[in-house]
């Protein structure tokens, strides 16, 4: 059975219970309501008959005589036809006056006049008036007694007792019935259309799900966003944040999402046109971070539910392409530098094994001249890390294939060897492309100036060009997004990324001189730990000491 079924007939059980219970209590109170009032109109019969001044003339002149009245007199006296019209005009059971004996001077049933009471009277000449339920001659009653006083007054010289019988007095009991069974099945009805109705509005709430499906749900919920390197934002069809997980928050920068509306977190347009359109965004900067952002709708049953925002960090992969990239270049300049020094040592080979010893020594002093690579770079002997000179060779190369020379400048001075190749080429690449970009732009000449230093095992970088330089309100290190076309000096993720990796060796990449009027940018990072301790220099040459002089003959 279901639980949405168990509820439900849990619910009708105790709203019938507690319509019985109700009922019942409605009903007794009814029957205590019934009496009371019985019992009040039979004692202010009582009183009204025991008021009149006849009758406190009669009765006490019965109980002064000292004998007891004939019941054939009794019959035709006023009293018995007093009481005998009080009966009919009120629908009492019985109306019996007695004396201070508990003699009847006035009953229903004329056989019985002179004669005493079957109830007790001595209560009534005490004073006292007594409502009651007795059983007398007539049968069970709700009757009042009340004392008959004498007309100067004294004490009790009798008493009248009204009574109405059980029949007359539950008259309206039906119509007391009819209305408690109208109200309780009414309320019946109306807890069974709540319970459908509450019943309805669960399953609406939970999808169908019973209670173990909702745990397992949790569970399992808990499990994935717990679990998962994605960050996970649920939002409900008024767009509402209802799941943050801390991935989500950590990336995004919302800490307290949950339950304010997502349009008001002050994310990116490029996050919430996402979500609005519920698309997919690649390259969307939040802070400083790049991310790739997913949002898709949510529908169950042909009902929209919300949407979900799936957020990856692309930082540490774009880093890493960086890096790639720059590995890259630097396999290339290193592949053509081995097939060009491969084609000089076949020329060289040739010459000498023509004989053309002359020849070949020029050949190579011309060699020596040009540089270790097939383009030359002017300044690049300055660079003593073979690698950086390779690496420098490939980007001199592709910007000479965009209009832009690339030149060391000469205050380099680099007599150590590169031991992290990667970070470098990373840096050294992105701050160099950049400055081509920039170069690219403006008008010819157009040209790069490299400068790189070494201070024990840190290198420093100095990148300058010959572009417009940054505008005023430029932030060069701020991340911007995909569609953004203005990239120049690290408007993209370069310039960023670069100072990532300087910072995460302890280094720092910053803008020297932001250029303008005619003259570029200027850009430097330092990079800590990244040159081996042992100078390469060669040794200078020492000068050999004079043979000794032969001693004279």
């Amino acid at each position: 059975m279901r639980f949405t079924t168990r509820v439900l007939l849990l619910q009708l059980a105790t709203v019938a219970a507690v319509v019985a219970l109700c009922t019942v209590v409605f009903v007794l109170l009814g029957l205590q309501q019934l009496r009371a009032e019985a019992e009040a109109s039979a004692l202010n019969i009582a009183r009204t008959i025991a008021a009149d001044p006849q009758v406190r003339a009669d009765v006490a002149a019965a109980s002064a005589d000292p004998g007891t009245p004939a019941a054939e007199a009794l019959r035709g006296g006023p009293l018995q036809a007093y009481a005998g019209a009080v009966t009919a005009r009120t629908g009492t059971l019985f109306v019996v006056i007695a004396d201070d004996h508990g003699i009847r001077l006035a009953h229903p049933d004329a056989s019985l006049l002179g004669q005493r009471v079957s109830t007790d009277y001595l209560e009534v000449l005490a004073g006292n008036e007594v409502v009651s339920w007795e059983r007398g001659t007539l049968g069970v009653s709700a009757r009042a007694k009340v004392p008959v006083l004498p007309p100067e007054g004294g004490d009790p010289v009798g008493e009248v007792s009204v009574g109405f019988e059980p029949a007359s007095v539950f008259d309206d009991l039906p119509a007391l019935l009819i209305g408690v069974a109208a109200a309780a099945t009414g309320a019946l009805a109306l807890g069974a259309l709540a319970a459908v109705l509450l019943r309805r509005r669960f399953e609406r709430l939970t999808l169908g799900l019973q209670p173990e499906e909702l745990v397992a749900l949790v569970q399992n919920q808990a499990a994935v966003l717990d679990g998962v390197g994605d960050g996970v934002v649920a939002l409900d069809p008024d767009g509402i944040v209802q799941v943050c997980n801390d991935d989500a928050a950590r990336l995004l920068g919302i800490p307290d999402a949950v339950g304010r509306r997502f349009d008001d977190l002050g994310l990116p347009v490029a996050v919430t046109a996402a979500v609005a359109d519920g698309t997919a965004g690649d390259g969307v900067v939040v802070g400083d971070r790049v991310l790739f952002v997913d949002a898709q709708p949510v529908h169950r049953a042909g009902r929209h539910l919300g949407s979900v925002l799936i957020v990856r960090d692309r930082t540490d992969m774009l880093a890493l392409s960086e890096r790639l990239e720059s590995v890259r270049a630097l396999t290339g300049a290193l592949r053509v530098q081995r097939h060009e020094f491969a084609n000089r040592l076949h020329a060289a080979t040739g010459l000498i094994d023509a004989g053309r010893i002359a020849d070949a020594r020029a050949f190579l002093a011309a060699q020596q001249e040009r540089g270790p690579v097939d383009f030359a770079v002017p300044g690049i002997d300055l660079v003593g890390d073979p690698v950086l000179q390779s690496l420098v060779g490939a980007k001199a190369l592709e910007a000479a294939e965009r209009g832009v020379l690339l030149r060391v400048g000469d205050d380099t001075l680099l007599v150590r060897t590169v031991v992290d190749v990667e970070d470098v080429a990373a840096v050294l690449g992105n701050l160099v492309d950049n400055a081509v970009t920039a170069a690219v732009a403006a008008p010819e000449p157009r040209w790069v100036e490299l400068t790189l230093l070494g201070d024990e095992t840190d290198l420093v970088i100095t990148v300058a060009d010959s572009g417009a330089g940054l505008a005023p309100d430029a932030t060069p290190f701020a991340r911007r997004g995909a569609d953004d076309r203005d990239r120049l000096h690290g408007l993209g993720v370069g310039l960023p990324l670069s100072r990532d990796l300087a910072r995460r060796r302890g280094g720092e990449v910053w803008i020297v001189d932001p250029g303008g009027g005619g003259s570029g940018a200027v850009v430097a990072a330092t990079l800590p730990g990244v040159l081996d301790g042992a100078d390469t220099r060669p040794p200078p040459p020492t000068t050999p000491p004079p043979p000794p002089e032969r001693p004279s003959s």
